[in-house]
């Protein structure tokens, strides 16, 4: 049995970190959006600022986990086609990456304008939400976890 504290076996690991990186965004951005609904039903600027932070740490972590998962998929999935289940996981991560930066510069751009954020962005935001629970969802069935890959 290995070592469950060998830094080498958990640095090294052939699922290149992704299976790590990848809860930082699933939770700062899911929290983000509850601490944003928050906000709106109690016009409490903490919670709003919360969800700033949140969203901005979030759309920084997309890039690790990007990265992360491509070498997942050149060591770990040995660089099989990219089709099926796969395909699918690359193609919501990729909406679920555009789509959590999106709400970062509404947030962003909000801040600098008296009017904050517009009415719709809560259905972007929820959109996103599905996206990335998607993605999430989708990438267990590729590493196993949900099923046979």
């Amino acid at each position: 049995m290995t070592n469950p504290f060998d830094w080498k076996t958990a640095i090294l690991a052939k699922h290149a970190q992704h299976v790590v990186w990848i809860h930082f965004p699933i939770a700062l951005y899911i929290s983000a959006v509850v601490f944003r609904l928050v906000d709106r039903t109690t016009n409490r600027r903490r919670f709003a600022d919360a969800a700033y932070y949140n969203i901005s740490v979030a759309a920084i972590s997309t890039f690790p986990v990007l990265v992360t998962g491509i070498l997942a998929w050149h060591f770990q999935l040995e660089s099989q086609p990219i089709q099926g289940v796969l395909l699918l996981h690359l193609v919501f991560a990729s909406v679920s990456s555009v789509m959590i930066w999106l709400t970062w510069w509404m947030h962003f751009r909000a801040r600098r304008l008296p009017a904050g954020l517009p009415d719709w962005s809560v259905a972007i935001e929820l959109l996103a939400v599905a996206a990335v629970v998607l993605t999430g969802h989708l990438g267990g069935f590729v590493s196993g976890v949900n099923g046979s890959n």
